[in-house]
């Protein structure tokens, strides 16, 4: 079992920054971690998503240039920098694990099982 936990949301004007933080505990090892967010009214969707080792990063073109996932395995912690924020950027944000260690971040958009935290409030004021 992987337990997520996130934080660092909150509410920012738009051109804001935000740092969201989400540490896991468990079975992580090897494990593709990434972000996700739910939009009102709309569905779950990808945001970014980092391999164990951190050296490959996926992201969706909603975020690219603009968000910057990271990750601390000394602390099992993963991050996203969130720059340049828009009221369009306004969701509740997920942590994801995947459970196939060592398989690309990319997995994470088409798995079924992934690892789940309970989500954080991101609100971007225009």
């Amino acid at each position: 079992q992987v337990q997520l936990v996130e934080s660092g949301g909150g509410l920012v004007q738009a051109g804001g920054s935000l740092r969201l933080s989400c540490t896991a505990s468990g079975r992580t090892f090897g494990n593709p971690l990434g972000w996700f967010r739910q939009p009102p009214g709309k569905e779950r969707e990808f945001v970014a998503a980092i391999s164990w080792s951190g050296g490959t990063t996926a992201y969706a073109d909603s975020g690219k240039g603009r968000f910057t996932i990271s990750r601390d395995n000394d602390k099992n912690t993963i991050f996203l920098q969130m720059d340049n924020l828009n009221p369009e950027d306004t969701a509740v944000y997920y942590c994801a694990a995947g459970r196939t260690p060592f398989s690309p971040p990319g997995a994470l958009r088409t798995n079924r099982d992934n690892y789940w935290g309970q989500g954080t409030q991101v609100t971007v004021s225009s």
